[in-house]
């Protein structure tokens, strides 16, 4: 019970702090911080309230991160999940892992992934799940933006090691 209401709380303050209205739900690449320093971040929120987030990163490889926001389920670690990514006409599945850090689904994959290029598309994308319902994400300015971290990407594997 104890874990469950600081969980309640850290995800209280997570969504106070998440805009709300959809002008503020475009695609952008900026750098977040992490847990291992600052990290080039392309994101998007989407939803119905704006409170759920595609985020891509380069932790080595392109790292798709999909949080379900507040409309999700209490999750358990450790779990996957089969989401199915619509654009354009065209479908990617992909099975998403659940990271238990950030309460996240996660994915690593490279950077010639169809589901990147079904992400860098017009329109929007919607994100499905049996389990776990829909969201729907702009993709306008996601070619930019993503594009900001694969190229980001390509740096960190042509050199630097920790």
């Amino acid at each position: 019970m104890r874990s469950g209401l600081a969980a309640f709380i850290v995800l209280g303050a997570l969504q106070a702090t998440q805009p709300t209205n959809a002008a503020s739900c475009g695609w952008s690449a900026k750098m977040e911080e992490d847990e291992g320093g600052s990290v080039l971040t392309a994101s998007v929120c989407g939803g119905p309230n704006g409170g759920a987030h595609l985020m891509l990163t380069c932790f080595g490889k392109p790292t798709l991160s999909y949080d379900l926001g507040e409309a999700g389920p209490q999750l358990e670690p450790g779990i996957k999940a089969s989401f199915a990514f619509k654009a354009g006409g065209k479908t990617v599945t992909k099975t998403l892992v659940l990271e238990a850090m950030y309460n996240y689904f996660t994915a690593q994959f490279g950077s010639a992934d169809p589901l990147l290029a079904l992400l860098r598309g017009k329109g929007e994308v919607i994100v499905t799940s049996d389990k776990y319902g829909e969201n729907s994400f702009s993709l306008a300015g996601s070619s930019a933006a993503i594009g900001k971290v694969l190229a980001e990407c390509g740096k960190a594997s042509s050199g630097d090691a920790d």
